[in-house]
């Protein structure tokens, strides 16, 4: 298949480029391998967002439907469940390699964020014996939280999001933080200190018990003392760092696990531009908002790239 641009990632940023790049009359297909939305769609779609500029309050699901019909308005092809191999080089151009077809492009976009991705583990015992026994990294279908107990573990946004997110359907709720602090915005702080959530801060988790299922979690806590809570389930929540075996393939420079570009969303080969949560520059800031702008700029770069307007 012959176009201008592959888009390699369906969340945020790479729809974003999607959008952009289409409406910019680029020939533009977004592949993605697995469904498009990134960590809206496959970590915490009931996530409800409260900073995207002009929506106060929406599910993540929403934003990303809003997303995936505008690219499909504009003239952006998504492909989901499929996996791009290799990027590799050819005369005037590129070919992405996927496991379904090859596609010769002009350019790529790399926006797979952390799609995929390997969630953090604690390294508690019982943690890999219970994973999908109650043990998850994240959070499941709201109906499945009714009336459980539920421990989670994390102190950054997502994991407080998540836990007031279960206090509206269950009352057993409790977060474990292995720092004085939490590291999530202060507005979550707030609300968590206001729900009557059991915080259980300067802990950690050293066993997670059960049978055939999870039945409590033992706690070390700041003074040195154990806790058993009951669980019925563990949601750990303690960051992800994504899967660069496909990046590695890619010939890509990296720094620390991610995507080194320039202000242009350039990266160190020709061609290839990326953007969202799997870049990183001076002064990278993760948001939503912030890998919507990087799809942007990724995309005009490509344009730019492909066209060569007299004003670029």
């Amino acid at each position: 298949m012959q176009l201008d641009l592959v888009v390699i990632g369906g969340g945020p940023a790479g729809l974003t480029a999607g959008i952009y790049a289409a409406s910019r009359k680029l020939s533009c297909a977004l592949i993605e391998a697995g469904d498009s939305g990134g960590q809206l769609t496959n970590i915490y779609p009931d996530k409800p967002i409260e900073n995207y500029p002009g929506l106060v309050v929406l599910e993540a699901k929403e934003l990303v439907n809003l997303l995936i019909s505008h690219a499909l308005a504009v003239g952006c092809t998504v492909h989901n469940n499929e996996r791009v191999l290799d990027i590799l080089d050819q005369e005037g151009g590129l070919v992405v390699h996927t496991d379904k077809d090859d596609y010769s492009v002009k350019a790529v976009i790399v926006a797979i964020g952390a799609g995929l991705y390997k969630p953090k583990r604690l390294g508690a015992k019982g943690e890999l014996e219970f994973e999908d026994k109650g043990v998850v990294y994240k959070l499941p279908p709201r109906k499945e939280l009714i009336d459980k107990s539920i421990v989670f573990i994390g102190g950054g946004n997502s994991a407080l999001e998540m836990a007031l997110l279960a206090c509206e359907v269950t009352e057993d709720v409790c977060v474990v933080h292995r720092r004085e602090q939490f590291r999530a915005d202060s507005v979550y702080v707030e609300r968590i200190n206001a729900s009557g959530v059991d915080t259980y801060m300067s802990s950690e988790v050293e066993e997670i018990k059960g049978d055939t299922h999870v039945r409590s979690v033992l706690l070390k806590l700041s003074n040195g003392a154990r806790k058993e809570v009951p669980a019925d389930l563990v949601v750990i929540n303690i960051g992800s760092a994504p899967d660069t075996s496909d990046l590695d393939r890619w010939g890509l420079v990296m720094d620390d696990g991610l995507i080194k570009v320039d202000t242009e969303m350039r990266t160190s080969r020709r061609g290839v531009f990326a953007c969202g949560d799997i870049v990183t520059y001076p002064g990278k800031f993760k948001q939503i908002v912030v890998g919507c702008g990087e799809g942007a700029t990724a995309a005009n770069s490509v344009f730019k790239f492909i066209q060569k307007p007299y004003w670029a």
